[in-house]
C-alpha cells in the first residue's frame, strides 16, 4: 500500500517523524488513559466506504504523551488514486494551542491533471473539502489550521520521456469536540477524513445524498500497485 510520506504538524508549531511505537507513550503501569483507549477503539471499529485500504502505522512519539496513527490508500482496481495519514494525539493535561485534550492531524495527497494544478481557486476548494467533510458528518471542532500545497515535476535528459506530474497536498489539524467521558467521536472524524480522501482521489459521491459534492477529476495516470 502506498504510504503518505512527509512530516506532520501538530497544529501547535511542533513537528516530528513517525517513530517505532504504535501508540505513543503510556502510563508507568503500562496503561493508557480510558478516554484515549476509547477514542482508539472507535477508530479501529469504524466502518468506511469502499475503495479505501487502511492500516495502523507507528505513531509520532514527541507530539503528545499518547498517539495513534493510521495510513490509507484510495484504490480502484490495481490503481492507487490518493493516500494519506491520520494521527490522533492526546494530552490528558490539555494543550493551550489545541484548546482541548485531543488533536487530529492529517496529511492527504494525490496527483492532478496539470491544468487543474494551475487553477488559482484550487487551494481554497481543497480546504473547503476538509471543513465540508467534517460539517457534513455533523461534527463540531475547533482551532483548525493547515496548508494546501501544489507541486509540479518536469523531467529532462534521460527522464524526458516521463510526463509532467502535478500533485496536491493537504496538511491540517483540528481539535475534535469531546463528548461523554471526555471522548471525541473519532469514528465519525475518521469517516469524514475518508470522505476527504475520496474527493481528492476524484471518486464519485458515495451516495445520492452526496450528489452536490464536487470532486477533482480522476488523475490522468494513476499509479499501478
Amino acid at each position: 500500500m502506498a504510504a503518505a510520506q512527509g512530516r506532520l504538524s501538530d497544529g501547535a508549531g511542533g513537528m516530528d517523524e513517525p517513530k517505532d511505537n504504535g501508540e505513543g507513550s503510556r502510563n508507568p503501569d503500562g496503561t493508557a488513559p480510558p478516554p484515549f483507549t476509547a477514542a482508539v477503539d472507535a477508530l479501529r471499529s469504524a466502518r468506511l466506504r469502499p475503495h479505501l485500504e487502511i492500516e495502523t502505522v507507528p505513531a509520532p512519539k514527541r507530539l503528545a504523551p499518547f498517539a495513534y496513527a493510521m495510513e490509507a490508500t484510495v484504490v480502484d482496481g490495481e490503481q492507487d488514486l490518493a493516500d494519506g495519514r491520520l494521527v490522533l494525539l492526546h494530552d490528558p493535561d490539555g494543550h493551550d494551542a489545541w484548546r482541548g485534550t485531543f488533536r487530529l492531524v492529517t496529511l492527504v495527497r494525490a496527483e492532478l491533471e496539470p491544468e487543474m494544478a494551475v487553477d488559482p481557486l484550487l487551494p481554497d476548494v481543497c480546504w473547503s473539502w476538509l471543513t465540508g467533510a467534517l460539517q457534513a458528518r455533523g461534527l463540531t471542532y475547533g482551532e483548525a489550521s493547515g496548508t494546501v500545497t501544489r507541486a509540479g515535476s518536469h523531467y529532462f535528459g534521460g527522464l524526458s520521456a516521463r510526463p509532467a506530474v502535478s500533485q496536491i497536498e493537504i496538511r491540517a489539524s483540528w481539535t475534535p469536540r469531546e463528548g461523554l467521558g471526555g471522548v471525541p467521536d473519532t469514528g465519525a472524524h475518521l469517516a469524514a477524513w475518508s470522505d476527504l480522501l475520496a474527493q481528492v482521489a476524484g471518486l464519485p459521491p458515495a451516495g445520492p445524498g452526496d450528489a452536490s459534492v464536487v470532486t477533482l477529476p480522476q488523475r490522468r495516470g494513476p499509479q499501478s500497485r
